[in-house]
């Protein structure tokens, strides 16, 4: 579901940062694959777009995107956010993962925020739709997730290992890239701005061991919006990069250099193609 705590799970279980996290729903629009390998046992997540309705053409294309994932899987692992549930919307979406025949399994994250006399209802309310795999987790704190994860891994498949032992994701440095730049938009800026981002990156190359060079566009959907990105006196551009620039240094371990520039593509988020373009510049 959205705004669960998909990416943060995700992080959380492969050790390190893999997906971006924001407070704001919708943050993920692709499929994310993170791995953890241990002596014996591989495991692949998958995060995906969260599950809900709309009409906006970016919304329904995150969703396609996230069926994608879900075809893939050998097992569904299904967030469900207590403090904010639609309990019609779980249901349709638990049923229409319970018809792939495949495992489904339920996690209640959130636990260090949510009273625990409360959870006792969540946990009945899946009781009734079938489900008797629920297991209350906090993917902030790590409570409950040992548990879950030996639960996922007992009921995975046996076969060989898909990745190197030391690859933790599947993803680029040109989308690692994109994604951290797009996480400080949404940090930084006014509500209305980030569902109306996307982050192109027009040029990455490293210019030696210790240095790369990424030259990257934001493009909005209004002039309105480019001034804010921007700021006053590009101080918000400059934030942005900044805070892009010290996350990626942390993560790859060597110096970036990072040249933003806001541009703007009126309407969008409405446009299958430019979605589709934005997403294919990323991957």
């Amino acid at each position: 579901m959205p705004n669960a705590g998909k990416s943060t799970l995700l992080n959380f279980l492969c050790g390190q940062k893999i997906a971006i996290v924001t407070a704001k729903p919708q943050t993920t629009r692709n499929r994310i694959v993170g791995i953890k390998t241990e002596e014996n046992s591989q495991i692949i997540f998958i995060d995906t777009p969260g599950l809900h309705e709309s009409k906006k053409t970016i919304n329904q294309m995150m969703v396609k995107e996230a069926e994608g994932g879900i075809a893939d899987a050998d097992l569904f692992l299904f967030l469900s956010d207590p403090l904010h549930r639609e309990t019609e919307y779980e249901r349709k979406w638990i049923e229409k993962l319970k018809g792939k025949k495949k495992p489904v399994i339920i996690a209640i994250n959130k636990i260090d925020k949510a009273d625990k006399g409360s959870l006792l209802p969540v946990i009945e309310d899946f009781a009734k739709m079938g489900m008797e795999n629920v297991f209350p987790i906090s993917a902030k704190t790590g409570e409950g997730v040992a548990e879950l994860e030996n639960h996922l891994l007992s009921l995975l498949p046996e076969g060989p290992k898909l990745y190197p032992d030391d690859m933790v994701m599947e993803q680029n440095e040109r989308f690692i890239a994109s994604e951290v730049i797009r996480e400080y938009v949404f940090k930084l800026t006014r509500q209305e701005v980030p569902y109306s981002c996307m982050v192109e990156i027009v040029d990455f190359k490293e210019r030696s061991e210790n240095l790369s060079v990424v030259h990257a566009v934001i493009w909005v959907e209004k002039e309105s919006q480019k001034g804010i990105v921007i700021g006053k006196g590009g101080e918000m551009i400059g934030a942005i990069g900044k805070a892009a620039r010290e996350e990626l240094e942390r993560e790859l371990e060597r110096k970036f250099y990072l040249d933003l520039k806001v541009k703007t593509k009126k309407d969008w988020t409405k446009d299958g193609k430019s979605i589709r373009e934005a997403w294919q510049g990323i991957k």
